[in-house]
């Protein structure tokens, strides 16, 4: 567990903060190696900050290596990881209360806790920047956690299949990995109603695996906790603040302690990241530190700028270069991420991580992600080949340059499709129907038939339009960096998965319409309408409805899984419900597949279970049929298994 370094940064008299932390160390001083503390033999010191150390020691009742953390009895940790059990958060066993044999020294508190022997992500950074970017991969993270156990006297272990998992792992993917269990640990804890506020790579402990857990919630925030404060012990690590916490902690500034939200600890994680990935920070905060450290009150290092309470007795020239250095800060990040930043990028850093990370790290916090649940789905997509192709193309992918033409693209899977459907219908009309109907009869039933297909593809078309308006208006406002309200996202993405079947179920109605207008126009003009004839149209109107359904579907549904609905998961929308429409569009799928299937089936039942009055003439038009049938069944069939590679992608992103 690596303690918080802290440099305070004085405030004026009229303070938004609570009491600071004691930095009288007196006590701490007098903690030996070697010695004990009550059932606790210190083995090894683990680092040490202005107000805590922390030891390797052997709990002697439970026979178990334990990390202490002896600081001043001060703050909410205990209580804050008390109430976090998370796979990523490193778990706390219980607290003591220390008495201090200096007269007039604060008392001293003991937390002890899980000890993981894989070092820091602080110690895997220095691996990092002493290897070139071309020999970095998921072994490098394993190599520095060999180091760190090798060092405290460890052994390594056996080899596990979360181990085998990161050695297969490129460097940007292996960032990712981290990305997301730490996103997780955040989503939860700020489910908690908890605010972490330090992220940074001395806080992320290692498993022996190389799992990540977030440690050290010295300067957290909780608000289940009834007399904590967001103003006490607030602070940070000055190069991983995000804008608005350097605002809060900025004497010149409004904002408080109290503004801030996850976001910020999104923002902290979005650099940690970052400089894992690049090896430097995105931001060159080096005047910045330059001044905390020609300041008075500097202590251990000037990583980290705690907000406090002023001092009993101050001077302004400190004052003046804590707000100098906030300053600095803020301006470097007001521009956003420098290109030269960018351009330290990995050349294998799929353009899926490098967008989630600039989201991360975006100005306004109102374009970061919102939640670390869905920063965590975020990574996870990073992770999936299939997924991130679909979400984040090549530039010039035929996915990129098809999405501008959504309309003209929906409109002609509808179009052609039911365009073939009735001319197939025409043709087996005219040879199963209409040689046994008088002259006047056909020509009503031709006229009425045109002035049909008239007034329902008119209806049809824009029933359609109005049904898809959110997909023809919303995914172009994003496209062009528009913003849109997370409700008509939602709306959207929703529409986006259903469109297809409201299509073909618009076109069945209008097609059911369309055969008994048909069969009552002979029937009203032929005086009567025969059971054989009245059979010919079903099946004739049967086919053609399961031609104008199925080829549409899988036609639509295809381009809008493809092109259109991974264009939402660029947005900072909590994803998790689209499990279930995902899950429902695959066994959608299935069913129509089942349809196409029946079409060439029900054209040759036609031929023959069914008298016809002339085989020659007929047999033309069902042959037609019956191979154009087949043909549509094996583009249904690979269109289904592309749109369920598709959906297993995404459903690995979004959840089930």
């Amino acid at each position: 567990m690596s303690p918080t370094s802290t440099t305070e940064a004085t405030r004026p008299a009229l303070d938004r903060t609570a009491d600071m932390h004691p930095t009288d160390r007196r006590g701490l001083d007098r903690i030996e190696v070697g010695g004990r503390i009550g059932d606790f033999e210190l083995l090894t010191e683990l680092g040490s900050g202005s107000f805590a150390r922390v030891f390797l020691a052997r709990q002697r009742s439970m026979q178990r290596l334990v990390a202490v953390k002896v600081s001043a009895d001060s703050g909410h940790e205990p209580q804050t990881l008390a109430q976090l059990d998370h796979d990523y958060i490193v778990r706390v066993f219980d607290q003591e209360s220390l008495d201090t044999p200096v007269a007039d020294s604060p008392d001293l508190r003991l937390l002890y806790m899980q000890f993981l022997p894989g070092g820091t992500l602080l110690g895997a950074l220095r691996w990092v920047r002493a290897t070139p970017p071309a020999e970095r991969s998921g072994r490098l993270l394993l190599e520095a956690v060999d180091a760190a156990m090798t060092e405290k006297g460890e052994i390594r272990p056996t080899d596990s299949a979360v181990r085998a998992e990161i050695a297969g792992l490129s460097w940007p993917e292996t960032v990712a990995w981290l990305g997301s269990r730490l996103a997780a640990a955040l989503g939860y804890a700020a489910g908690k109603g908890v605010l972490h506020r330090d992220v940074k790579p001395a806080n992320v402990l290692l498993t022996a695996e190389g799992v990540p857990k977030l440690a050290d919630f010295n300067i957290s925030y909780n608000r289940a906790v009834a007399d904590s404060c967001p103003a006490a012990y607030f602070g940070g690590s000055l190069t991983y603040m995000s804008p608005e916490q350097l605002e809060a902690a900025h004497p010149a500034f409004p904002r408080t302690a109290a503004d801030l939200d996850t976001r910020a600890d999104i923002y902290s994680l979005g650099v940690l990241l970052w400089e894992l990935l690049t090896g430097s920070k995105p931001f060159d905060d080096t005047a910045g530190i330059g001044a905390v450290a020609r300041s008075a009150l500097l202590d251990s290092g000037p990583s980290t700028v705690t907000a406090t309470a002023p001092p009993r007795t101050t001077a302004a020239q400190p004052d003046a270069i804590g707000a100098f250095a906030l300053g600095a800060a803020l301006r470097l990040r007001s521009a956003g991420v420098p290109r030269e930043a960018v351009d330290r990028v990995p050349a294998d850093c799929p353009p899926a991580l490098l967008r989630v990370l600039l989201t991360c790290l975006a100005i306004d916090r109102a374009d970061r992600w919102a939640d670390g649940r869905v920063l965590a789905m975020q990574f996870e997509l990073c992770l999936d080949e299939h997924a991130r192709g679909l979400t984040d193309p090549p530039p010039r992918s035929w996915r990129i340059r098809l999405r501008p033409y959504l309309f003209l693209i929906l409109a002609l899977s509808i179009a052609v499709p039911n365009v073939l459907a009735a001319y197939y219908q025409r043709e087996l009309n005219t040879a199963l129907i209409h040689s046994r109907l008088d002259p006047a009869t056909r020509a009503a039933q031709r006229d009425v038939s045109d002035l049909t297909n008239l007034i329902f593809f008119s209806a049809g078309g824009a029933t359609l339009i109005y049904l898809g308006r959110r997909l023809l208006t919303i995914p172009r406002r994003l496209r062009a960096g528009g913003a849109c309200a997370p409700a008509a996202l939602e709306r959207t993405r929703r529409d986006c998965l259903r469109f297809g079947h409201l299509a073909v179920a618009v076109v069945s109605a209008l097609w059911v319409a369309a055969a008994v207008i048909y069969a009552v126009t002979i029937g009203v003009a032929d005086g009567a309408l025969p059971v054989r004839t009245a059979v010919h149209l079903l099946l004739v109107a049967a086919i053609c409805a399961a031609v104008a359904m199925t080829y549409p579907l899988f036609l639509i549904t295809l381009y809008l899984v493809r092109c259109v609905y991974p264009l939402f998961l660029h947005h900072g929308t909590d994803f998790r419900d689209d499990g279930r429409s995902l899950i429902a569009l695959t066994a959608r799928c299935r069913r129509y597949l089942v349809v196409a299937a029946s079409i060439p089936l029900l054209v040759v039942a036609s031929a023959t279970f069914l008298p016809v009055p002339d085989l020659l003439t007929t047999l033309t038009p069902l042959r037609t049929i019956c191979v154009g049938g087949v043909i549509g069944f094996v583009f249904s069939y690979i269109a289904f298994r592309l749109i369920e590679a598709d959906i297993r992608a995404l459903l690995r992103v979004v959840g089930s």
